[in-house]
């Protein structure tokens, strides 16, 4: 099978080089983005240790559907509007949630960019949440 492959390679030199330029890429962008963060236990510590603020990213009728206890709504579209809100928080754990993980970091990017130096997503998002069995608030 490894003769195999060595053979592809050699027979499309071209198309193998499109293949890791383009995983190159993805795996630049995928780490620009932020995709480092924290899970579910590493978050409730940061609140509970170290008083981390949560800012939930969804829009407001997904927030009311079910948030993360004591959580600030600030939809993505409006954060550049709103951020002054988090300013009192910027040496605090920021903790921002979204609904799957994966808009969360350009968020962080945004807030790390505006002075926010332990701004961090919740890996999962909320769905990872709601996995782990942990506690949602509905409004």
């Amino acid at each position: 099978m490894i003769d195999q492959l060595f053979e592809f390679v050699q027979n499309h030199p071209l198309l193998v080089g499109a293949f890791l330029i383009v995983l190159v890429a993805w795996l630049a962008y995928e780490f620009q983005r932020g995709n480092h963060g924290v899970d579910s236990s590493q978050a409730t510590s940061l609140v509970n240790r170290e008083d981390g603020v949560i800012v939930d990213i969804r829009d407001a009728n997904d927030f009311k559907a079910g948030h993360i206890a004591g959580a600030r709504n600030i939809p993505q579209s409006r954060l550049d509007d709103r951020m002054s809100e988090l300013d009192k928080f910027k040496d605090k754990p920021v903790i921002v949630v979204c609904k799957h993980g994966q808009s969360s970091g350009l968020a962080v990017a945004k807030l790390t960019k505006a002075g926010f130096s332990r701004a961090v997503k919740l890996k999962g998002g909320m769905t990872q949440w709601q996995a782990d069995s942990l506690p949602v608030v509905r409004k």
